[in-house]
């Protein structure tokens, strides 16, 4: 009865934890890692035709975004997860799938050109219909049977519509050990979602850290008004504001905060101002949300929609799905507000947005959820001064802000609460999903401060339940070579960027120079122009 991590071990991406118990082998989620990848991650041990289940906590793609290769590569067991997590992995997996596909054939077009090797695409839609067929759906709070083995019970913790905390019973040679995977934990107060439920006990716990070592703030942000302020501002500037916002969940949340905005009229004089929604996947997840069991939803949205209020839908929203549609958005001179995805602005139609309002210095770009190091999201909130946009420098002139304490997670505090929510202490807390740092601070904090006995696993590390000790602890390997040619590359483009914004600050001087000097300067950078395009 063994526990080995395999992914999102010192790291925010790419959840993945291998079990085996008596005879039976499976995974808790099989997800994408995204942004930054900060350590090598050890491979599944046996192959994927030898696993007889998944147990997935959500859908995001950080969770449940390999699972169509788990397909592929041979897995033919049963995932086990909730009614509406089935329902998100539907669309957000062939979403992926999509990507993929896109992805190789970009990659296939270089290749033919360069006479490269073509590359197939990771996986396709046959293998989400795969592994989609194999879904189980399981309610909360009712102890369901995986095998003779294993059973499992889930517990919503208010991190996604479906999200849940596992339970797990383990059964080998006569011995029961109980483990519990904490998934995402939520926020409190948030909109639609239901707070967290606890879980009153277990023997071993898998906690995340995301947010383990900062705090929300003190004061609860009035998000309504904050949202409006920031809208108004932009608006009256004659921009748009831009929201990178993930299709799934925080879309929601913000269609949420704008239905109440429009409502009680706190943005003046921009009329029924459009907001539009420019994400296929975004338009299906908000479907799904609207057509769920309502028990997922918290008691406010329950009492909207009884009273007939869809809590999500207002006048001058618009649904972009084609092409076509997203790009006459930006076509349309009206100030506006766009939600695209993806989130942190690595991929995505939001990246076309970006590319047209982020040199405007009446537009906006407001981030309404975490940026992973490493991803464009995170330049922009630390401060870059250009980005490159489909083999386009572009100036970051735009107003950059985060609406403060949006986050579909729990902070350090939110983390403690659930923690201490058990009726008696785990014998043992496993930290997981977080940056190096913060996973390291935040099972420091359970041991100093609240007694626990606690520890940040690295991938590979393997854990005997039976006997409650480590088979194998690992140090974690750095992806040191690929990470010093990310950051050799990021000095080298850095002191591009310098260089160009240095000749043009020369250029913009030369106002009021003898026109012989204006044009040959002009001949000189049109003559390196062309040698650069080449």
């Amino acid at each position: 009865m063994k526990m080995t991590f395999l992914g999102a071990a010192h790291e925010v991406t790419g959840s993945c934890t291998y079990l085996e118990v008596g005879d039976k082998k499976g995974l808790v989620d099989y997800g994408m890692e995204q942004g930054k990848d900060l350590f090598e991650n050890e491979p599944i041990p046996v192959p994927p035709s030898e696993l007889d289940f998944v147990l997935l906590t959500h859908a995001h793609i950080d969770h449940a975004g390999l699972l169509p290769l788990l397909f592929k590569q041979g897995f033919r067991g049963s995932v086990y997860t909730s009614s509406a997590t089935v329902q998100l992995c539907d669309i957000m997996l062939r979403d992926s799938a999509n990507i993929q596909i896109q992805e190789a054939e970009w990659q296939n077009r270089r290749a033919k050109r360069s006479g490269g090797d073509p590359v197939e695409p990771l996986y396709g839609l046959e293998d989400v219909d795969g592994i989609m067929a194999r879904m189980i759906p399981c309610p909360y709070d009712k102890i369901v049977q995986v095998n003779d083995c294993v059973s499992i019970r889930l517990t919503d913790v208010g991190h996604l519509l479906g999200s849940a905390a596992i339970e797990i019973w383990l059964h080998e040679d006569g011995q029961e050990r109980k483990i519990c995977f904490s998934g995402d934990i939520g926020n409190r107060d948030q909109p639609i979602l239901r707070d967290p439920m606890f879980v009153s006990d277990a023997q071993y716990l898998v906690i995340e850290s995301t947010y383990g070592d900062r705090l929300h703030s003190e004061t609860r942000v009035d998000y309504v008004t904050e949202l409006a302020r920031r809208i108004q501002e932009t608006l009256d500037r004659g921009g748009n504001v831009i929201i990178p916002s993930f299709a799934v969940g925080r879309t929601q949340e913000m269609l949420y905060f704008l239905r109440e905005i429009k409502e009680r009229e706190l943005v003046k004089g921009h009329g029924a101002f459009p907001v539009y929604v420019d994400s296929p996947l975004a338009v299906e997840a908000t479907g799904i949300f609207l057509q769920c069991d309502t028990s997922f939803l918290d008691e406010e949205a329950q009492e909207l929609m009884r009273a007939g209020v869809n809590p999500i839908w207002f006048e001058g929203l618009e649904l972009s799905v084609s092409k076509n549609d997203s790009q006459a958005i930006n076509e349309n001179p009206t100030p506006k507000v766009i939600l695209s995805a993806s989130g942190m602005c690595d991929a995505g139609r939001v990246r076309h947005h970006l590319k047209h309002n982020l040199w405007r210095p009446e537009s906006s770009v407001l981030f309404v959820g975490y940026q992973a190091e490493g991803t464009l999201g995170r330049l922009l909130i630390d401060g870059v001064k250009s980005v490159k946009l489909f083999d386009e420098l572009i100036e970051v002139n735009a107003s950059i802000d985060v609406l403060p304490g949006v986050s579909g997670h729990a902070d350090k505090q939110g983390l403690l609460d659930w923690l201490q929510g058990f009726e008696r202490k785990p014998e043992l807390v496993f930290v997981n999903h977080g940056d190096p740092e913060v996973a390291d601070s935040f099972a420091a904090c359970l041991e100093q401060e609240y007694g626990y006995r606690a520890y940040a696993p690295y991938s590979g590390t393997c854990f005997d339940l039976l006997r409650g000790e480590f088979d194998v602890e690992t140090e974690g390997r750095a992806i040191e070579r690929r990470a010093a040619a990310s950051t050799k590359a990021a000095r080298l483009y850095g002191e591009l960027v310098a260089a160009g914004e240095r000749l043009l600050k020369l250029c913009r001087a030369a106002e009021g120079r003898p026109n012989k000097d204006l044009s040959r300067w002009a001949k000189e950078i049109l003559k390196l122009a062309d040698i650069l395009e080449k």
